[in-house]
């Protein structure tokens, strides 16, 4: 195999959760341009329909389901159907996430549960239920979304943070437990991203940059915020065989934040 083919996911069938916009949408477009068939989840039917019209617009052949990935039984089910109609999957992104940016001591247990749910067991959930198709041919990538969180702590974010440590560990778990099966399991770290859902922490209403804009320039080396196509080619190497014996590994893609301890005051 010439290392150009070893990028090549022709054949593959990639299901990438919360993949109606944003990171998940990006992963899902570079997956497809390697060659996967796409199949993706959010969270209702409205989002749904928007996202198959964009995929189509971007002439990728995309097949969507709403569902809930914190349900056990609607992930079952999903991917029961998907098996029967499309084939079994063999990649997995787990991108579907949520945040609640609340001081811990103002943060209700409701919204504790929401995140933790959310940002760990639906990747959980989804991760057990692509599992035995898997093992049963002995081929899987599972790439779990983690964060620069999943290594650091900042105010407002504790359940957030602690829900991608604990992925940073499920990653590390489903490696050590299925690698035998030659089932990789890997996760990207996203330093921090310039999309629609962090505009409001970038920018003001006036349009000028916020404060915290120019204390995350001051911290990345790379002085930048990230981009969604800088995610696409460590998706794609992930989800490929130029992987195979990678497993376990969090891939930061932060401009080198995670490095760097910050400048010297002058």
């Amino acid at each position: 195999m010439s290392i150009i083919d070893s990028f090549s996911l022709k054949g593959e069938i990639a299901l990438v959760t919360g993949a109606s916009h944003g990171i998940g949408y990006a992963i899902a477009a570079a997956l497809a341009d390697a060659g996967a068939r796409i199949v993706f989840c959010c969270s209702s039917e409205g989002s749904r329909q928007r996202a198959l019209d964009a995929y189509h617009k971007d002439g990728i052949d995309a097949a969507g389901y709403v569902c809930d990935v914190t349900d056990e039984q609607s992930v079952i089910r999903m991917v029961k159907d998907i098996e029967a109609n499309i084939g079994t999957v063999d990649i997995l992104v787990n991108n579907a996430a949520c945040i609640k940016r609340v001081p811990m001591h103002e943060m209700s247990v409701e919204d504790w549960r929401k995140v933790i749910d959310t940002d760990l067991t639906g990747q959980f959930i989804c991760a057990k239920a692509v599992l035995p198709a898997m093992m049963e041919k002995r081929h899987g990538k599972i790439i779990n979304i983690c964060s620069m969180m999943s290594e650091l702590g900042r105010e407002t974010v504790a359940a957030y943070a602690s829900a991608k440590g604990g992925l940073k560990m499920l990653t590390r778990n489903i490696a050590s437990e299925y690698g035998e099966y030659n089932i990789q399991c890997n996760a990207i770290g996203p330093g921090y991203i310039a999309t629609e859902q962090t505009k409001a922490i970038r920018v003001d209403a006036d349009g000028n940059p916020t404060p915290f804009h120019h204390f995350i320039m001051s911290k990345t080396p790379a002085n930048r915020w990230g981009t969604i196509e800088d995610l696409k080619g460590p998706a794609v190497f992930l989800a490929s065989h130029a992987s195979d014996f990678v497993n376990g590994h969090i891939l930061y893609v932060d401009g080198g934040i995670i490095a760097y301890l910050g400048k010297q005051p002058k």
